[in-house]
Order: structure tokens, then sequence, then C-alpha cells
């Protein structure tokens, strides 16, 4: 067995989405051992509690998140029993443990050749796994990443929406996920649908997310299992950057102006708020090291 992440020709699509359009892969890691539901019940028994989320799965596409319910059940007894149990798990960051981390390295090595011709070298690379019940969705949603989502085990349709239209997720809205604090799920309406794409994922298939390309899951009639590898880049970076320094003008009384109708002011803000949390973050260093001497 191959633990390449790519059949052959997988990556066609890839090469000419990437990094602003959704598109199919196809991947050789739905035998891997790591996928078995013992290994995935011992990792979940192992994680840290930080990195282990679950709730019921009845949920709505435009959930509102006081109303999931978590099940009374261990990570592990969610994970061995997934396919009665009516949950939905992720399991994240699981590239703390070593295994799971060679996985990860092995997967980003092999499209290395795309990504860093396009957004440069990797940055903050974190895996994560998703379990499924039967029927289970997974909310509207968008994260801040550059994701490619492998399916491992069961079926699934995802519904991918296009990054930045201001149609479907306002600048308020990106602004305040950058800030913090509020919870991922967002109100969809049907007439979003229009814009979307369906991808309908057997094991085998894999599909690039852009970054903050809205989307949520529908799993099909058995229980799914998902390995998802994540990487941030300068892209994401200035993308992130540019929505924090637009709050903050929001905030103050200023309209910011709409990302992409001016690229050299997007890239002074950007600049900027490199500088001012770069100057920052040196200032804290020297105060640590000795702002707390007595001058003589």
């Amino acid at each position: 067995m191959t633990h390449s992440l790519f059949a052959d020709h997988g990556l066609t699509d890839f090469s000419v989405a990437y990094p602003a359009t959704a598109a199919p892969v196809r991947h050789q890691l739905h035998d891997h051992p790591l996928f078995a539901l013992p290994a995935l019940a011992a990792l979940a028994e192992r994680l840290p509690a930080s990195h282990v989320e679950q709730s019921l799965g009845n949920l709505k596409v435009d959930q509102d998140p006081s109303g999931v319910r978590q099940a009374d059940l261990s990570p592990g007894e969610i994970v061995r029993t997934i396919a009665t149990n009516g949950c939905w798990m992720v399991l994240k960051k699981v590239d703390v443990d070593p295994d799971y981390a060679a996985l990860i390295d092995a997967c980003l090595a092999e499209i290395a050749p795309v990504t860093s011709l396009m957004t440069g070298p990797y940055r903050r690379r974190e895996a994560f796994i998703f379990l499924s019940a039967p029927g289970s969705v997974t909310p509207f949603h968008m994260d801040p990443e550059h994701n490619i989502l492998l399916q491992i085990a069961g079926t699934k349709t995802m519904r991918v929406y296009p990054a930045g239209d201001d149609e479907i997720v306002p600048q308020q809205v990106h602004e305040a996920f950058h800030r913090g604090g509020s919870h991922r799920n967002m109100r969809h309406d049907p007439s979003f649908d229009a814009k979307a794409r369906d991808f309908a994922m057997a094991p085998g298939d894999a599909v690039y997310v852009p970054v903050k390309a809205p989307h949520w899951v529908q799993n099909g009639p058995t229980p799914s299992i998902s390995f998802s590898i994540t990487w941030r880049s300068g892209l994401s970076d200035g993308e992130a950057r540019l929505h924090r320094v637009n709050q903050r003008m929001r905030a103050l009384g200023v309209e910011p102006g709409v990302p992409g109708a001016n690229p050299s002011v997007d890239a002074a803000k950007i600049a900027g708020h490199r500088l001012v949390k770069s100057t920052a973050a040196n200032v804290k260093r020297a105060l640590g090291k000795g702002g707390n001497r007595t001058a003589y």
C-alpha cells in the first residue's frame, strides 16, 4: 500500500485552481491504518481535552450555536460507536501526535511544488480528523486556512461557496471573524446556493477548500471519517491582517473600503499591521530581558 497523498493525476485540478478556487483531488490514504477505528479511538483518548470537540450531529445548515447539544460519552466511546450514536466529532491538531505529524508532513511535501510557487512557504501546518454519524450535518461556516479534506470512509456531499463574495459573507462578518470570540457557524440563505459547487465524496476523493470559502457538509447513510490537512501562507496571513486593520478603522468611525478595490492601499495596511505587531513584539522582548532593571 502506498502512503502517497495523490493518485495518478490527482493534482491536475488542484494545480489549476490553487489558491483561489475549490477543486477536486484524488488521494490514496483511505486504507491507511492510522484511520482504523481502534487507532482513532486511541488517539481521541490520548489527545488533550482542548483538542476534542463533539456534538450531536442532527444539526441544521443554518445552525444556532446555542442549540448544539453534546453527547454524554467519552471521546473513545464516540469513535467506537460512531455508527449508531448520532454524533459529530473533530479531533483537532492531531499533528501533536508523531505518527499523524509524519503523515501530514508527507502530504504537504507532495503538494509543495504547487503551493510554494503560488503562496510561498507553509506557515502553521495543522491536521484534523472528522468523524460523523450517518446523516450528520456540519453547518455553514468558513475557516482561516488553506484546506484539503480527504474522505477516508463513508460518503458525504460538501457544498462550497466562493471566497470573498460580499453577498454571502459581508465585510463586517470577516472582520468579526478575525477579531475572534464569535462562533464559526454563520447565517445561511438558500439564495446563496446558486453560487455554490457540490462535491460528492467517497473514499479516495478529496476537496481543496480555499481560505475562508464558506461551506457546509451533509453526511451520507454510513459513518464518515475525513482527514483535513491545513496550512497558512503569506496570502492568508495578509488577508487576516487586512481585515483586522479594517475592523479597527470601522471601530474608529472610518469606512475602511472594500478589500481588493485598491490593492496598493490593501498592501499598505498589511505592511503597517505587520510593522506595528513586530515593533510591539520587539519592545515586549526588550522589556522582558531588561526593562525591569534599575537604571543607575
